[in-house]
């Protein structure tokens, strides 16, 4: 019943204008990060998605939710229900590694991660080094946390200074078959970063430049 809707939903928004398929990490049974104040990432997610939405129509481009109800817990799920869009963008808010949460106040920043084993990696790419270029206009600084081989992940930048990395199997990016990005907005680990980013305004703030970006590489 699920896909049928999703399908329909697509059909209805689709034209000339490209459709961007926004994505709202994680879902209710797993909601993510827990942020310093208790607040799960699902939470952030999702008003950051919203705001991303509002933020897209007045470059006149189309958007479909998905996992907004909280109820997508299977991830390919996600990107099989976005065919037809011309960008799945998966919305989410970033944490540390566990042994890593008592100096959680040291990191910051936002990362943006695509997979070579995207069929669209170029475009991929093309598209979150606009939205991080954006973002630093904005006045965001990407974190250099998942680079880092001893603290973070050692993940690969695929464009350092606008803050994207390389996550091959990330699974909303590897399973996509358009270009697909997925944007860790802030720290929520950060208790500061947290206060900063439940701040409407920085929302907002966060949501026009990466509305600005996708406009950019979509148009």
């Amino acid at each position: 019943m699920r896909r049928a809707a999703a399908a329909a939903a697509l059909a209805a928004a689709a034209g000339c204008a490209p459709l961007v398929a926004l994505d709202v990490g994680h879902h209710a049974a797993a909601p993510g990060a827990i942020g310093a104040s208790g607040t799960p990432e699902f939470e952030y997610n999702l008003a950051l998605a919203g705001e991303v939405r509002r933020a897209l129509e007045p470059h006149g481009l189309r958007t479909y939710m998905i996992g907004e109800r909280g109820d997508y817990a299977v991830l390919h799920d996600r990107t099989r229900d976005a065919q037809g869009a011309d960008l799945f963008l998966s919305i989410h808010h970033d944490s540390v590694r566990e042994e890593l949460l008592p100096s959680a106040g040291s990191f910051s920043g936002f990362s943006l991660f695509v997979s070579r084993l995207n069929p669209r990696l170029e475009k991929s790419l093309a598209c979150a080094s606009a939205i991080g270029e954006r973002l630093r206009a904005a006045g965001f600084s990407p974190s250099r946390y998942h680079a880092d081989p001893a603290l973070g992940s050692g993940r690969a930048f695929a464009d350092e200074a606008n803050g994207v990395h390389y996550y091959d199997n990330l699974a909303v990016a590897r399973t996509a078959t358009m270009p697909s990005v997925l944007v860790e907005a802030g720290v929520i680990v950060n208790r500061e970063e947290e206060l900063r980013l439940r701040d409407p305004l920085v929302r907002g703030r966060i949501a026009r430049a990466i509305a600005g970006g996708v406009a950019s590489c979509l148009k």
